[in-house]
């Protein structure tokens, strides 16, 4: 094996098998060398500027967060990723400020639904969790997820909507947290009429 495919796999490795252009160029490799493996079919082009070892497990959650700092997994997607539905998402769930350019991301990824909140309400519930090949991902929790179930209700799929929420409420719900938030985004009256016949 040639002394660059050694370096690109070193920084690959620790990385998780992922690395961007940049990473590559750092490391002092051209990025034209990554084209090449890619057609001998070494390297995963994953997105734009982003690629993967063809032989790695190809975690999708690590390589969509990998693509953007704002994106935190939401909705379907982050009441998945905490246990709180057993319905494998089809599509990937993402909330971001609004404003951002998500086109190049959508180009790449056709099962991407992107959701859309004020920059000052983005962070609220930000949190951080594992996916089930053991990459860190940010993403909503539980409360914020709840939040924003009652608040998106009349586009949800009810069978998700109702299982979440009575999934949340027979848990040891953190009220607190949650009519902390429910106030924030003016809907504590709601929680609390939830909380009463739920929890």
């Amino acid at each position: 094996m040639s002394e660059i495919w050694q370096t690109i796999q070193t920084v690959a490795e620790a990385n998780d098998g992922r690395f961007t252009t940049k990473q590559i160029e750092n490391a002092g490799i051209s990025r034209a060398y990554l084209k090449s493996y890619v057609d001998k079919a070494l390297l995963i082009r994953t997105g734009h500027g982003h690629y993967a070892l063809s032989d790695s497990l190809i975690d999708e959650y690590a390589i969509l967060q990998a693509r953007s700092r704002v994106i935190l997994f939401s909705y379907g997607t982050a009441l998945y990723l905490w246990g709180m539905t057993d319905r494998i998402p089809h599509s990937f769930d993402v909330t971001v400020p609004s404003g951002t350019n998500m086109s190049r991301i959508r180009k790449d990824l056709l099962d991407l639904r992107v959701h859309y909140v004020r920059k000052d309400l983005h962070e609220i519930g930000a949190a951080e969790t594992v996916t089930p090949m053991g990459s860190k991902v940010r993403l909503y929790d539980k409360e914020r997820c709840i939040c924003d179930l009652i608040r998106s209700r009349k586009d949800m799929d009810m069978q998700l909507y109702s299982g979440a929420i009575k999934e949340y409420f027979s848990d040891h719900p953190n009220m607190r947290k949650l009519l902390k938030y429910g106030k924030q985004f003016g809907i504590e009256d709601k929680i609390r009429t939830y909380s009463e016949v739920l929890a």
